[in-house]
């Protein structure tokens, strides 16, 4: 099972027993608008608002890339992934990003990312002015509070997302992603619109090792293969999976 990272107040979504249900319930409901946003006094989220541009990023599309000038992304609708690659062009995904949340913030402060964006889906982000962002921030404390708050959210999650990717079995990370991944289907029910491959980027490991996986989860009823996606059938069994919690796997 991996280790998991309780700070306190702060809580990434997938902390704790019980706490990966939260991520099924919240793909059924509209995301509130970003927290650090709303936690910024009205005139300095007005001038940042008014130099903001918003972007149809369609699916496959690249965000930004490592290295590339700071951005700092509104996710509106549609869904992003954030991810790095090693010299040799493996990938790990280290975030799902969801409409309201926020990306890009530490390069207001830090200068470009190390990580890549891509679009899951067809998205809709709105590209918030970094110098703007930092100069709100050298101004007014309350700015540079919020920022510090965004970062040490970021920065927890990234330290359970690191706890899950060093100590979960592929199984437990599999089915962590597809959860993270998973936005409500037409039929209502969650659905991961990645392939077998943008699973094993995801998870760092072979193709044919997610595909073995799959099959076992899916003969035990827990989710539906299809073209280009994964239907969750039972997205609270492969939350206790993702704790380390699940039934054993059978080959």
């Amino acid at each position: 099972m991996a280790a998991r990272i309780a700070p306190p107040g702060i809580r990434p979504a997938l902390l704790g027993r019980g706490t990966l249900l939260s991520v099924a319930d919240r793909t059924r409901q509209p995301r509130a608008p970003a927290g650090m946003l709303d936690a910024l006094p009205e005139p300095a989220r007005a001038r940042l608002l008014a130099h903001a541009h918003e972007i149809e990023v369609p699916r496959g599309g690249m965000v930004y890339r490592e290295g590339g000038p700071p951005r700092c992304v509104l996710v509106r609708s549609g869904l992003v992934r954030v991810f790095t690659r090693s010299t040799q062009g493996r990938q790990v995904t280290v975030r799902y990003a969801r409409p309201g949340d926020l990306l890009g913030v530490a390069t207001a402060v830090a200068g470009p990312s190390p990580v890549a964006a891509q679009a899951l889906l067809d998205s809709t982000l709105l590209f918030l002015d970094t110098s703007a962002l930092a100069d709100e921030a050298r101004r007014d404390a309350r700015v540079a509070w919020a920022v510090a708050e965004e970062l040490g959210r970021r920065l927890y999650a990234a330290m359970d997302q690191i706890a899950n990717n060093a100590f979960g079995s592929v199984r437990e990370r599999i089915a962590r992603h597809l959860l993270d991944a998973a936005t409500p289907g037409k039929q209502g029910q969650l659905v991961a619109d990645v392939t077998q491959q943008q699973l094993a980027d995801a998870v760092g490991s072979a193709r044919e090792v997610v595909a073995r996986t799959l099959r076992s989860l899916r003969g035990q009823g827990l989710l539906r293969t299809r073209p280009g996606g994964v239907v969750l059938l039972r997205a609270e069994s492969l939350a206790r999976i993702a704790e380390g919690e699940g039934e054993p796997e059978r080959v």
